[in-house]
């Protein structure tokens, strides 16, 4: 039997490590910050790419290793059960997704902040994991797809403190919800 390896869950978590490293080693970390943050006003003065790098920005080692062992935890199964085409999609979609309504609500309370990290693009997985866990026919799985939803709705929710883009995890987890839904259209039930 094939081992399965997870090359774009390595992938991801080698790139936020090695950025991470290269960050803290240059000594010019919060000018990275300040030019590949998502930012509101930046995004709007055309600094387009602050969707996408700011996924791969950490704002201290705890945050980048709570970020890392969630992704890699949940990575390596979702990645075998999308393949890993599906999956990639899932985590930079689910980015994109993360970023709109962080941005949305920024706008919306006109309160302008700077967002980094990996999580909505991991809420995202997180989200696919449950709509997958939920198609499969096995009780385990319908009752792993119960517990993950209450862990994802307290990470979302119970996580709206001073310093955390709780937006960006409710934006993250609903588009991994809905492309779960979508990436898996046709799939056989039993994987």
């Amino acid at each position: 039997m094939k081992k399965y390896v997870p090359y774009v869950t390595v992938a991801l978590v080698l790139v936020n490590v090695i950025v991470f490293y290269i960050m803290t080693m240059s000594g010019n970390y919060n000018e990275i910050v300040e030019k590949y943050a998502m930012y509101v006003p930046a995004v709007k003065d055309g600094e387009w790419y602050r969707v996408f790098t700011h996924m791969f920005l950490h704002a201290d080692t705890g945050h980048l290793f709570n970020n890392m062992l969630m992704l890699a935890a949940v990575g390596y199964s979702i990645e075998d059960d999308l393949g890993h085409i599906k999956f990639a999609i899932t985590y930079f979609v689910g980015g994109l997704g993360a970023c709109a309504l962080s941005a949305y609500y920024d706008v919306a309370t006109a309160n302008y902040v700077p967002s980094v990290g990996a999580s909505g693009a991991i809420m995202a997985i997180f989200g696919a994991m449950i709509v997958i866990s939920i198609r499969k026919r096995s009780s385990f799985d319908k009752t792993v797809a119960i517990r993950s939803l209450i862990v994802l709705a307290i990470m979302v929710f119970g996580n709206m403190s001073q310093g955390v883009d709780w937006m960006a995890h409710l934006g993250g987890a609903t588009t991994g919800l809905i492309l779960g839904f979508v990436l898996t259209i046709g799939m056989n039930k039993e994987y």
